[in-house]
């Protein structure tokens, strides 16, 4: 595809007009930095002086600090928890301009935490407090309600399943109606075991392995089998689209039609330090990009241009408008 830098420059300024729903599971993401010198004596593990402790919006948090990163105006419809992670989590995600009125607190639930220790750019180990348990009845309703209240305004919607409780077999179809009904864009980051009750979406966003374990296939090597993979996904699940991101590979676009359209993208990162977060940057701009205007093959290019920005960056990371705009061709 030929890229028309102009327009697509015009369509990441625009993003700022706009004003995006997410609904998910939040998390705190918790890094612990510093160098190794010796080996415990008390066991046969590397001993970590930690130097530097960072707190950063995680799942659900980290697609909305992404939105906001790049201009949008975001409602984030989430759970927390009554407890230091859930303070030091709100705080984060209002520093951010991230809209958070629509965040309901359970006081049952431990705000979800994955703790990272990092030693010389090498996660040494990852520890989490979470749980994983459908939200309680009010909880869920008070949820859905605050969705149906975002939509009145919203340019889209994101679903960010993590699969920590906010969204479950029993909900999705209720989520993507409302959406549908009030006729505003739905885009999703699904979970494995979730995947195929996403149907009717505007467009899924797997990675290669969520995309075959999630279609109950057995994953094969090669781009033929990721095009045979995608058709198959949009025949199942009856969806305008399905992004599959590949990785190193680049990642491939899916588009209803008889036949179903394809487009293949190639990777752009020149380095990759870490790919914590990838998949939230893809879904964030695809949904502005779209929102704005943009077909569904120029979204789905701006999204890779943003993978590979964020990939060459360490920890949860977001990209801006102007680095977006700068790294087009």
């Amino acid at each position: 595809m030929k890229i028309d830098k102009k327009k697509l420059s015009g369509l990441v300024k625009s993003f700022s007009d706009l004003d995006v729903c997410v609904y998910g599971d939040i998390m705190l993401d918790h890094f612990i930095r510093g160098k190794v010198e010796r080996i415990s004596p008390e066991a046969p593990v590397p001993v970590v002086r930690a130097q530097q402790e960072t707190f950063l919006p995680g799942g659900a948090g980290n697609v909305a600090a992404n939105l906001a990163s790049l201009g949008a105006q975001v409602n984030l419809i989430a759970v927390a928890g009554a407890d230091y992670a859930g303070d030091t989590l709100l705080s984060s995600l209002k520093e951010r301009r991230i809209n958070i009125s629509s965040i309901v607190i359970d006081q049952e639930r431990p705000t979800t935490q994955k703790v990272r220790v990092i030693a010389e750019h090498q996660q040494v180990v990852r520890y989490d407090r979470e749980s994983s348990k459908s939200l309680p009845h009010a909880l869920s309703e008070q949820c859905a309600a605050n969705l149906r209240a975002c939509l009145k305004n919203s340019s889209a919607v994101i679903l960010s399943d993590y699969k920590k409780g906010m969204i479950t077999p029993g909900n999705i179809k209720r989520l993507v109606g409302e959406c549908k009904r009030a006729k505003t864009p739905v885009f999703v980051d699904p979970k494995v075991e979730h995947f195929k009750i996403y149907k009717g979406v505007t467009s899924i966003t797997p990675n290669t392995s969520e995309a075959w374990n999630g279609m109950s296939l057995y994953p094969k090597d090669g781009q033929d089998a990721i095009e045979e993979l995608g058709r198959k996904i949009l025949a199942k699940l009856g969806s305008d689209s399905a992004l599959v991101t590949q990785g190193p590979n680049g990642m491939t676009l899916f588009e209803k039609g008889n036949p179903p359209r394809s487009m293949h993208i190639p990777v752009t990162a020149c380095e990759v330090y870490d790919v914590t977060g990838a998949g939230d940057t893809v879904i964030s701009v695809l949904t502005l990009a779209y929102a704005a205007g943009a077909t569904l093959r120029e979204a789905a290019v701006l999204s890779n241009y943003a993978a590979g920005l964020v990939v060459g960056k360490l920890g949860t990371a977001t990209v801006t408008r102007e680095e977006l705009i700068a790294a087009l061709p």
